[in-house]
């Protein structure tokens, strides 16, 4: 019984503090249940952490909406925020007064933020750097004008920003269209069985992909993968569809090389290393 409690009750409390998260309303009935897990669980929770936290802060990579959600739900306030070494280090913050997981928050005074034709987020400002140690010909490429060049892609949504790729891994269509392979990897991993993936295709006809599997199903059917793939597939669009794919035993990380040392893919060493593997997916 005991345990059935603490069950109903965590349960609860990510329920209703993700509607109340969302802006959604509650009933009466709601707001009481709610009173209790806030003083219960969320209490509790925040404790484990010196019980005067306000806020997490996340940065580095983009954090995943659905673990999110789920902080801001239990009661651990997470802002994402966004910056660069060479913005000392921050640029933008969610404030912890309007979270929006989405975005990485309006940016900070001190520093202005612009988007360039093709999307790039440009930062001018006191914060950004006077250039690279002994090495003008790199600075040049990187600051034009007293704008910084990110290299990231972006776009404001009502005065927050919001990051959608990095420039050098956008794929480009035949017919021109720009694709985000991160956002469908992001939707590969999402798949039970699959650990890590990797999107190929620019300038191709289709895409593909380089699936690495969770270590306990390596003996999952071929069959299986391309039904879930199917799945995945049915909320993206037409040119976004993942085709054709094939599975590598090499886990990428950062002792092979395969990964930064904020855990981003380095995509044009894992394609050199398997990019006759990938080409044969088109014949």
């Amino acid at each position: 019984k005991s345990t059935g409690l603490k069950k109903f009750l965590f349960n609860s409390t990510f329920r209703l503090g993700k509607k109340l998260f969302l802006k959604q309303k509650l009933s009466i009935m709601e707001k009481f249940i709610n009173f209790i897990c806030q003083n219960l669980v969320r209490k509790k929770i925040k404790s484990q952490f010196g019980g005067k936290l306000k806020a997490f802060i996340s940065g580095g990579g983009a954090l995943d909406y659905e673990v999110g959600v789920f902080l801001n739900a239990i009661g651990l306030p997470t802002l994402q925020g966004y910056g660069l070494t060479e913005t000392s280090p921050v640029v933008s913050c969610n404030p912890i007064s309007d979270i929006r997981i989405e975005t990485v928050g309006p940016p900070f005074r001190g520093n202005d933020v612009m988007i360039a034709d093709d999307g790039e987020i440009l930062v001018k400002g006191e914060n950004v750097m006077l250039g690279y140690w002994n090495n003008p010909a790199e600075t040049h490429k990187t600051i034009k004008n007293g704008w910084l060049l990110t290299g990231d892609i972006g776009h404001f949504d009502n005065g927050f920003l919001k990051i959608t790729d990095r420039k050098k891994d956008i794929l480009i269509t035949p017919g021109g269209d720009n694709i985000s392979p991160v956002k469908i990897e992001n939707d590969l991993i999402k798949i039970d069985f699959i650990e890590q993936a990797l999107v190929y295709g620019d300038n191709k006809p289709f895409l593909v992909a380089l699936i690495v599997l969770n270590e306990s199903k390596k003996e999952i059917k071929n069959e299986i993968i391309q039904d879930e793939i199917e799945k995945m597939n049915r909320d993206l669009s037409k040119i976004e569809k993942i085709k054709k794919f094939i599975i590598v035993d090499k886990q990428f990380s950062i002792e092979n090389g395969f990964m930064t040392p904020t855990l981003k893919l380095k995509r044009y060493k894992i394609i050199q290393e398997y990019k006759k593997n990938l080409e044969k997916l088109y014949n």
